[in-house]
């Protein structure tokens, strides 16, 4: 219970910490035009504590929800050399785009790393070919089960099982390779109350167990009481130096592809078809969660998760809706057409509108979706 809380408090760490280098980016470009920022916090106010530096207060803030950059004259109505809105447009786009930016460099650094290490990845239990090291490994434990009592620790990987009598004499029994985990649930369900002998590999130490599916097992834990994963090197380990293209080049991967399913996915919904089967939605709270879980899979899988978010959400923030910086975009798009930039109280007014939408929709996927997400990983953790 402990190592999970200490899991999501790591996973919800993480989050906050891209949200700091999303507000780093429109920070560090402002810095670079000269424009006066008057505050970077990380956190939402009421402010904890600042630092003045120069002319940037740095502050903690009580609400650990993101991180804020304020930047001198950005809400408009202010006619000074040092403003926001006294700059070009391009520069003002800039640093609009410098946070998003942010999202797919941060992807890349990421990304690299993953390469650097080389990691496993879950692949469900469907044929692909092509997939090497395949494994069936444990992420979770239930308290007082057959798995727990017979020492199984998460991360063990399952090589097979042995069923039934191995006296060649008699020529019973057998041992069943386990590549898949249709194939250990099947096998442990036809062998309920009766003792199977399961091959582990643990850190490479490879070594037998004992345990007897249970006839009656308590609902959602099955049989045996253990949560598997079936794995594979879908992402090998290269070089230092070849690392970073390889990063580079699975961002920009990762992005064409993303783009392209939210094509698929925004097409099926004009034409009535809903979202895809099995897709749901998330904010924050789901977002940790299932960063908690990616933690299971070992810290290649979590870094590999944190840098597929980083993609999402750099292209969710340039979406065209007022409250994102693709709506910032937006007005100063209009602002070039028209030639002169739009209403401070429009503006600020159509913002507003649109931030409190989010809002709203942000508290009913949290309370809808996240939180039976969060209850259920409260169970799960309670059982191991």
């Amino acid at each position: 219970m402990i190592s999970s809380i200490l899991i999501f408090a790591i996973a919800f760490l993480s989050l906050i910490a891209l949200m700091i280098i999303h507000e780093f980016g429109h920070f560090i470009i402002a810095k670079k035009f000269g424009v006066r920022v008057d505050e970077f916090g990380i956190g939402y106010p009421p402010r904890l504590f600042g630092k003045k530096i120069g002319e940037t207060i740095y502050s903690i803030n009580w609400l650990p929800l993101g991180a804020f950059v304020r930047i001198y004259g950005e809400e408009g109505g202010v006619d000074d050399y040092r403003s926001f809105m006294n700059l070009k447009i391009w520069q003002r786009v800039l640093i609009v785009i410098g946070g998003v930016a942010a999202f797919w460099i941060a992807a890349i650094i990421i990304f690299s790393v993953v390469f650097a290490m080389g990691t496993d990845l879950p692949v469900g239990d469907q044929d692909v070919q092509g997939l090497t090291n395949v494994q069936v490994k444990v992420v979770a434990i239930s308290q007082n089960s057959p798995a727990s009592q017979a020492g199984l620790k998460i991360a063990d990987t399952i090589k097979d099982i042995k069923v039934g009598s191995l006296d060649p004499s008699t020529g019973s029994g057998q041992v069943i390779k386990i590549n898949k985990i249709a194939d250990f649930q099947k096998i442990t369900g036809d062998n309920k109350g009766k003792e199977i002998t399961i091959t582990i590999d643990r850190n490479g130490k490879v070594f037998d167990v004992n345990l007897t599916p249970r006839v009656n097992p308590p609902a959602d834990q099955g049989a045996v009481g253990v949560g598997l994963e079936r794995m594979a090197t879908l992402i090998k380990k290269t070089s230092w130096y070849m690392a970073p293209i390889q990063g580079t080049i699975y961002t920009w991967q990762t992005t064409v592809n993303a783009l392209a399913g939210l094509y698929s996915v925004l097409i099926n919904l004009i034409g009535g078809k809903g979202t895809p089967e099995g897709a749901s939605f998330a904010g924050p709270l789901g977002i940790t969660v299932f960063l908690a879980n990616a933690a299971s899979y070992g810290i290649g899988f979590f870094l590999y998760f944190i840098g597929m978010i980083c993609v999402f959400i750099a292209i969710f923030n340039l979406f065209p809706i007022p409250a994102l910086d693709g709506g910032k975009l937006v007005f100063l798009l209009i602002e070039k057409i028209k030639g002169k930039p739009v209403s401070v109280k429009v503006e600020q007014g159509i913002t507003m509108i649109f931030f409190i939408i989010l809002i709203a929709l942000s508290l009913f996927i949290t309370i809808k979706f996240d939180i039976p997400r969060f209850t259920d990983f409260l169970k799960s953790s309670l059982q191991r």
